[in-house]
């Protein structure tokens, strides 16, 4: 399951890792924070649908929106708790969530919350219900974070060469805050051909440092474990 603070987060962060595992049988759901409405272009009753259509592009089995407060919400009691109810509801062996740094303020904020419910969910002290029944506890077995606009040092990077064409599919499904020739909206960081050009050259970027053409990176707080050195080769370099 991949939470993060906005809509088009996922696409721009980790839509290519989602769709591999869309591809490979698993089940894939998305949680965004808020519906994005503080942006300068479009709002959020459109971020929404725009949300709905990249969510069937990307071929994930759920896709919902939290409703907190754009740009206002708070790593406290109160959200925490909301998360956890998605936590426990979808039970996610895995979490994708927001960076723990980034250039928008959310992302580092979300990145923390996100992770820190994840961790209480497991705690069977914290009481939490759904359509007025009591959930067990449930604890993810990783959280991996996305790198977003800062470049941060990766702990690994996934091979999205197969995926990428789809990523981008999802991104350009938000017409309203990317690149769009003859919009009267405001010109915005995001908004120009430079801005989708750097996320392609980043994904570039990161698959030349595997040796594959496309990769998307993430950071895990907690250092990964893997079986026997083998699981680190590519079959090409096998």
């Amino acid at each position: 399951m991949a939470i993060a603070a906005h809509p088009d987060d996922v696409e721009l962060g980790c839509a290519g890792t989602l769709i591999k595992h869309v591809q490979a049988g698993q089940a894939v759901g998305i949680i965004d924070l808020t519906q994005g409405e503080l942006g300068t272009r479009g709002n959020g009753a459109l971020r929404l649908q725009e949300a709905a259509k990249a969510a069937e592009v990307l071929g994930v089995a759920v896709r919902e929106n939290a409703g907190m407060a754009d740009g206002f919400f708070k790593n406290d009691e109160e959200h925490i708790k909301q998360l956890i109810v998605y936590l426990r509801h979808y039970q996610p062996d895995i979490v994708i969530a927001n960076a723990l740094e980034d250039r928008h303020p959310d992302h580092g904020r979300g990145g923390k919350l996100i992770a820190d419910a994840c961790f209480f969910s497991g705690l069977r002290k914290i009481e939490t219900f759904k359509d007025g029944v009591a959930q067990a506890p449930w604890r993810p077995k990783r959280v991996f974070h996305m790198i977003q606009d800062r470049t941060l040092p990766a702990t690994f990077i996934v091979d999205i060469s197969t995926t990428h064409a789809k990523k981008m599919e999802s991104v350009r499904c938000y017409g309203s805050q990317f690149h769009a020739p003859g919009s009267a909206e405001p010109l915005t960081y995001i908004a120009t051909q430079k801005f989708l050009e750097n996320i392609i050259g980043r994904d570039a970027l990161n698959g030349k440092m595997i040796g594959v053409e496309y990769g998307e990176a993430f950071i895990c707080e907690n250092l990964p474990g893997i079986d026997n050195l083998d699981c680190l080769l590519y079959p090409e370099y096998a």
